[in-house]
């Protein structure tokens, strides 16, 4: 008899947790799973825009100094100049390309 009950507690609580598994994956297709989803989603998307503006910006302003910079100190700018190049060319004493 003990060993029967010992067998029923056990079945209930597994089928306990199955159910409460189940409903747990059946809320994410309601309605407010997919809306709560969605929104998580967009949260990520505007964080990652946010993320990129600002790194933009930010070399958006270190090019501008860098700019100010050689005008300042008189070197010709050469805006074509591909970034994997050198800026300054040792041949022309140091002006940009």
């Amino acid at each position: 008899m003990v060993k029967r009950l010992f067998w029923l507690g056990l079945g209930l609580a597994a089928g306990a947790l199955v159910v409460r598994q189940l409903t747990k994956k059946a809320e994410k297709f309601t309605p407010g799973g997919i809306a709560d989803s969605a929104r998580k989603s967009a949260v990520g998307v505007v964080g990652s825009a946010r993320s990129f503006v600002s790194e933009v910006f930010d070399n958006m302003h270190e090019r501008e100094a860098e700019i100010h910079q050689a005008m300042a100190e008189g070197h010709l700018i050469d805006f074509s100049a591909d970034e994997d190049d050198d800026p300054y060319d040792e041949r022309e004493g140091g002006h940009r390309r």
